[in-house]
């Protein structure tokens, strides 16, 4: 009777454990089900640019404008990070598989793959940040949004407190690589500088890189030893060695997309901010509400609140130059100046 009992509890058991397999069976997006009615949560999937998750720029911008959908949107979204351009066509791919509503590229590296992934998935929707297509003479897909930001504006604000903190009137601008979203940072950053001082001697180079630290350091080291004493990067990793240099030598820098004052909080002066995970947060909650359409380019901007000086400027910047940039910002969104 023992024996019998023990079997009977065994099958029991068995058959609840089987019950569960088959609960766990199901299609992957059974997870993804609201609380409300049971519809499937509308899903996004990024993936990085090179330089992480945790780049102190661009990635980890994005992935801050995820979160803020995941909480405030209730959508399901991960990333995937990409070691070599050969991770991004792979990546996509995974996101596909995994029938992500919207599939997000960041930076100009993804470009390539994700204007093929677009062409042969039609029926998904796409999302390049930092690149239009349209610059290059192609088309952007019907079913692909060109999310792309004034860099020019902002970058023209940091111009103005590079030439009036300047004390050997030589300032320096360090690229990534010569591709137009950091040209125009370039563009503005230099009509900046000379429209509050004419006489000002400037300094550029470019990397051919954007995470290569070392290089970063090695080239604002020489401007700095060529009496350089104000630095503005917009490189990615390259641009965090130019920090490190700025710390090390004591002297001024201007961070780029983020607010970069806490890689030296003595020596990053301002930030010229790209709100990309405004961008990221908008496009997420347009598509979901079926209100944005595709096949062309979005610019975010000064009046979109997505470009500008880093909050944390107040700390090395007197209050009276602050002033003054916020008075150039108000006459560039009402259209009284025009950055060119």
């Amino acid at each position: 009777m023992l024996k019998l009992k023990k079997r009977l509890i065994s099958t029991i058991i068995v058959g609840i454990m089987s019950l569960g397999m088959v609960g766990c069976s199901n299609d992957s997006k059974e997870e993804d089900k609201n609380s409300k009615g049971g519809e499937e949560k509308f899903s996004v999937g990024i993936v990085l640019g090179e330089g992480g998750a945790n780049d102190q720029s661009f990635n980890q911008s994005s992935l801050e404008g995820l979160e803020k959908a995941k909480s405030e949107l209730g959508i399901d979204g991960s990333y995937l990070e990409s070691n070599q351009d050969a991770d991004y066509a792979p990546n996509i791919e995974t996101f596909i598989d995994q029938e992500r509503d919207v599939i997000i590229g960041v930076g100009y590296t993804t470009a390539e793959p994700m204007l093929n992934a677009a062409k042969l998935y039609p029926d998904r929707k796409f999302v390049i940040i930092d690149h239009n297509y349209e610059e290059e003479g192609q088309e952007i897909p019907d079913n692909m949004i060109c999310m792309t930001f004034d860099e020019r504006e902002a970058a023209y604000l940091v111009g103005i407190i590079a030439a009036k903190m300047s004390e050997t009137n030589k300032v320096g601008f360090i690229g990534g690589m010569e591709i137009p979203n950091i040209t125009r940072f370039e563009e503005g950053f230099k009509a900046g500088v000379k429209s509050e001082n004419k006489d000002a001697e400037y300094l550029s180079q470019y990397a051919n890189s954007f995470d290569d630290a070392s290089l970063g350091k090695s080239i604002a080291n020489q401007m700095y030893n060529n009496k350089v004493d104000v630095i503005f990067s917009a490189a990615g990793g390259v641009g965090t060695g130019a920090i490190e240099s700025a710390k090390e030598k004591d002297k001024y820098a201007i961070g780029v997309d983020m607010d970069q004052n806490n890689l030296a909080p003595d020596n990053v002066i301002t930030s010229a901010m790209k709100r990309v995970d405004i961008g990221v947060f908008d496009t997420i909650s347009k598509i979901k509400e079926g209100k944005l359409e595709g096949g062309k380019a979005v610019v975010y901007g000064l009046k979109e609140e997505a470009v500008g000086i880093a909050p944390s400027t107040g700390k090395n910047v007197p209050k009276e130059i602050i002033d003054y940039v916020n008075k150039k910002a108000e006459d560039i969104i009402e259209g009284k100046l025009e950055v060119k």
